[in-house]
């Protein structure tokens, strides 16, 4: 990855020289930080000492005593006469193959024509051979009903005749939809909208860029929590803002922190995981919901909430997201639908004021010109005669079994090593270690035993050693030897 001086290192590497650690261990945790969030992907070519000493204000021999330790700790890997990247660790580890990426020379000579590359839109998503793998909270496809949408599907098709042109059968098949689409959302999450207060798209991360390209202009000034989620925080760095991040605790993000920041900046927007924040699946209490609306009234921002994980609540009462609420039209609501659905099949939507949306289907019309007719045909009747209830009550009857398995195994194999709180929804489990040692070296030593952890599910700073662990896509045979191999190699490093 080339041109290193163009990432925007001070808008997530922050210093604070007046606190009482060591500026250089400062480094190295917030390197970290942004390497585990997506900021920094791995390939990525950082500038030379100078130039990144000029950047962030530090001294050269403060730099490099960071960056040493950022390379022994496995992080970053500095290749002579080539510079210095973030480290791979599914890549050979010889020059020829690793800097194939980087080199923008060869890049040049090799397609004749220079282009712009992006420092952060890099997918950070890794992936794996080994027998057993623990991932973020994905569910298991095997439980995916292929042959009733299958059967389905192709009755659609064979029934598709009509005298309409193609325009007419879209816009047609679309409006009924989103009629059926929006009343379902309605129903489940309490929202009050129309067709003209709902975008549905192909995908969670298509619907969240298009937001974010309508709302957020370069300079903007952002506030996201810290842990937060990777995917959000490169789609929102990609406009250009100004991240701002804020803390999280067992009642979710720091709304007297958020008020300060309000009183000392103008913020544009706030983006939230309210009711499953990403990473800690922690939900956002009660009083701190309508702290946030009062303050986006007051202050004038916009919230950005995330609701990426719905499907998989394991109680009666799920937590209604802030949109339900928001009687000032302040929140745009982004998520997912579908996730058990086979792929191709689920969704990703945005629920705002009609104006707004108006303004996104621009970008839509861009990027998703074409609607999956048959598609659309299949998931209004599959929603209209309640198929999707009955599949979302059945899955989720399997994943609370999973969830309730993972965490009895977790409580007999770690409980001393550990601390949790069982989630009430989604499909993963945020640990956070009580002794202290680095998760690359754990994630090394698991490798070595057969089980994959990548490094989105690994967070790591000066004060919390944490791993988010997905069992969706686990069964109790598989979750058994997964915890296993994770406690093995724990015992091998703490040796």
């Amino acid at each position: 990855m080339s041109s290193p001086v163009e990432i925007p290192f001070k808008s997530f590497i922050q210093l604070k020289p007046e606190e009482n650690t060591a500026i250089y261990l400062q480094i190295v945790f917030e390197f970290i930080k942004a390497i585990q969030t997506g900021f920094l992907p791995e390939g990525t070519k950082l500038p030379g000492t100078r130039i990144l000493c000029r950047l962030l204000s530090v001294n050269r021999n403060t730099l490099i005593k960071a960056f040493q330790d950022l390379e022994s700790q496995g992080w970053i890997e500095t290749l002579p006469n080539k510079g210095t990247f973030i480290l791979s660790q599914h890549k050979q580890k010889n020059k020829e193959e690793f800097i194939a990426v980087p080199n923008q020379n060869e890049s040049k000579n090799n397609i004749g024509f220079n282009f712009k590359r992006s420092a952060i839109l890099e997918n950070p998503t890794e992936t794996s051979s080994l027998p057993y793998q623990f991932n973020d909270g994905m569910p298991d496809l095997r439980l995916v009903q292929n042959e009733i949408l299958a059967r389905l599907y192709v009755s659609k098709l064979k029934r598709q005749k009509t005298s309409k042109t193609y325009e007419q059968i879209q816009i047609q098949s679309h409006l009924n939809f989103k009629s059926h689409f929006s009343n379902y959302l309605n129903l489940t999450r309490g929202l009050r909208i129309s067709t003209s207060n709902l975008l549905t798209t192909s995908s969670h991360e298509i619907s969240l860029y298009v937001v974010t390209k309508a709302l957020i202009s370069p300079g903007d000034k952002v506030v996201v929590a810290s842990p937060g989620y990777y995917i959000s925080n490169m789609t929102i760095t990609n406009t250009g803002a100004q991240i701002i991040t804020i803390p999280v605790d067992q009642d979710g993000i720091d709304t007297s922190r958020l008020k300060e920041i309000c009183k000392e900046n103008q913020i544009r927007v706030l983006y939230l995981t309210s009711n499953y924040h990403y990473p800690t699946t922690i939900s956002l209490s009660a009083k701190r919901r309508m702290e946030v609306l009062e303050l986006a009234s007051q202050y004038g921002f916009v919230i950005l909430e995330d609701d990426y994980d719905f499907d998989f609540h394991y109680d009666n009462n799920p937590i209604l997201p802030l949109a339900a609420f928001d009687s000032n039209q302040k929140v745009v609501y982004v998520g997912s639908f579908g996730k058990s659905l086979p792929s191709g099949f689920s969704y990703g939507f945005v629920a705002a004021p009609s104006d707004f949306i108006a303004e996104l289907e621009k970008h839509q019309n861009i990027l998703e010109p074409g609607i999956d007719v048959i598609k659309e045909q299949v998931l209004s009747e599959w929603i209209n005669e309640g198929e999707v209830h009955r599949l979302s009550k059945k899955n989720k009857k399997v994943y609370k079994e999973r969830r309730d398995y993972f965490v009895s195994l977790l409580n007999e194999k770690l409980n001393s090593k550990i601390k949790f709180k069982v989630p009430v929804r989604g499909l993963a489990v945020w640990i956070e270690w009580i002794d202290k040692f680095n998760l690359i070296t754990l994630q090394k030593e698991c490798a070595a035993n057969g089980l994959f952890l990548p490094k989105t599910v690994l967070y790591q700073t000066k004060d919390l050693t944490a791993t988010r662990l997905g069992f969706g896509h686990l069964e109790k045979e598989e979750m058994e030897k997964a915890v296993s191999i994770l406690c093995q190699s724990i015992e091998a490093i703490s040796v």
